[in-house]
Order: C-alpha cells, then structure tokens, then sequence
C-alpha cells in the first residue's frame, strides 16, 4: 500500500540540513511586503529627521562632563604644583563653560560640583575653594552667556565681579589663616605706589609740593578697588579671546567680538 504522504524520514533525506522552506517563504513574503510598504510612505514622512536617541545621550553626557572636569581640575593642579606660568588661568574656566554649550545647566553644575571634589581630595578643601570661587563659578557664568549670545561686554563685566569676589574671598582666607591683615598690606602698596606717581609728578612741575600730604584712605581703598576690578576685567577679556579662537575650532562658537577684534586679529593673521 502506497502513501502519498512522505514519510518523515523521506522528508529528511530530502532536506538533508533541516530547513524550513515554508517558514523561510513566509518570512521572505514578509520581508518584501514590508519594503513595498515603506517605498509607498510620502516623502513628508520620509524627510522627517530621525530623532535622537535619549538612552545613548545621557551616557554621553556623563563621560563629557567627567572629562572636562578632570581637565580642569588637572589644570588647576599643574599650575599650583608646577608653576608653569600664570597663562593658564586663561584655561580654568574654559572646560566647564564648554559643558554648558555643550549639555546645558545641569551638566555644568555638575562639571563643577565634580571639579571642587576632586580637588578636595587631591589638594584638600582650601585649594578646592580657590578653584571653585572664582574659576568654577566663571566656567558656569560663561557658558550661560555664552549659550545665550550675549555680548562680550556684558558677559566680561559679570564675569570681572565674579572675579573680584572671588580675590577678595581668597585675601580673606589668607588674612585668617597667616593672621595677619592683608588687606592693609595691599593699601599700604597701593599708598606707596600714588605716592610715587605724585612724586614724579611733582618733578615733573605738573604738581605742588602740597599734594604730597593729600592722599587719605578712602582715596587709597578707591584706588586698590579700581585696580582690582581692571585687572580682572583685561583677564575676562583674555579668557573671552582665548575661547573665541579655541572653542570654533571645537564646534561650539562663542558669540563673536567687538568689530575692532576682529579687524586687529585679521592684521595679525
């Protein structure tokens, strides 16, 4: 008796490696009803850009801020130990603003929260605080601004307060831990240095011999307040410049400088 059925075993010797022609057709039949499917989806849908992917972005976020902060914080610990130069106060706080253009708010707090860490751990918490305020507050201050196309004149100005809050934080500090008044100390160079420009003033015969006497306090502690404030005005301005031409090249521009920078930049070039 004949049947027309194959046995299994006939199945097998005909299918000797145990593929499964029917399920692989129908999973060819799929396939290529799925690919006619897309080809007849309109273009609108099609030109939509592909959205980003959050799972793999907040990972990246945390290896950037991690980086950046160590590299500030690197930064911070090579100049104090190796006193390469006073040039790398320009770089402090370049890093963390660059996790501001780059992740925002929160990333940048961060960035410097991880920095004042890392270096009360490396450097305990007195040098910790001296990076912190001013140069992580500076790093945080300039990204924001920078994020925001603010002009370099504001964002020089807040940054000079910044600054100078952060000098005379650190003249507080050393005051308190020398137990000596560094405050006086620097007015009295202050006084010395006045006394000297009237001196030569006075040689030049553009002043009496009267004026000598007229230097009082408030005029000193005037004087020392508008130094201070200069000088970190021109450094916000080399920070500003430093950014400007390190920063583009990394593709995360700041807004651009005065015209007159820009004219005085392209005769240097």
């Amino acid at each position: 008796m004949s049947s027309s059925s194959n046995s299994p075993d006939q199945d097998a010797a005909s299918n000797p490696r145990g593929f499964d022609l029917e399920r692989l057709e129908q999973e060819l039949a799929e396939a290529e009803a799925s690919l006619s499917y897309s080809a007849e989806l309109p273009e609108a849908e099609l030109a939509q850009p592909l959205q980003p992917n959050l799972s793999t972005a907040a990972p990246l976020m945390m290896v950037e801020t991690a980086f950046l902060s160590s590299t500030a914080s690197l930064l911070w610990l090579v100049s104090y130990y190796l006193s390469i130069g006073p040039w790398m106060r320009i770089l402090f706080p370049v890093p963390i603003a660059l996790v501001y253009l780059r992740w925002g708010n929160r990333a940048a707090w961060m960035s410097a929260v991880v920095c004042g860490l890392l270096l009360s751990v490396l450097m305990g918490p007195y040098l910790s605080l001296l990076f912190f305020v001013p140069y992580a507050l500076l790093g945080v201050q300039l990204g924001a601004m920078w994020r925001r196309r603010a002009p370099w004149l504001t964002s020089i100005s807040l940054g000079t307060l910044i600054a100078s809050f952060g000098f005379f934080l650190r003249m507080a500090l050393l005051s308190l831990f020398l137990g000596e008044d560094l405050w006086s100390y620097l007015t009295n160079r202050i006084t010395d240095l006045i006394q000297w420009g009237l001196s030569k003033l006075i040689d030049w015969g553009l002043l009496g011999l009267g004026d000598l006497g007229e230097i009082n306090l408030t005029t000193v502690q005037i004087v020392t307040l508008a130094v201070v404030l200069c000088s970190d005005f021109i450094y916000l301005f080399t920070v500003h410049l430093a950014a400007w031409l390190l920063l583009e090249r990394l593709g995360n521009p700041i807004p651009n400088p005065p015209r007159w920078v820009q004219v005085l930049m392209d005769e240097q070039k």
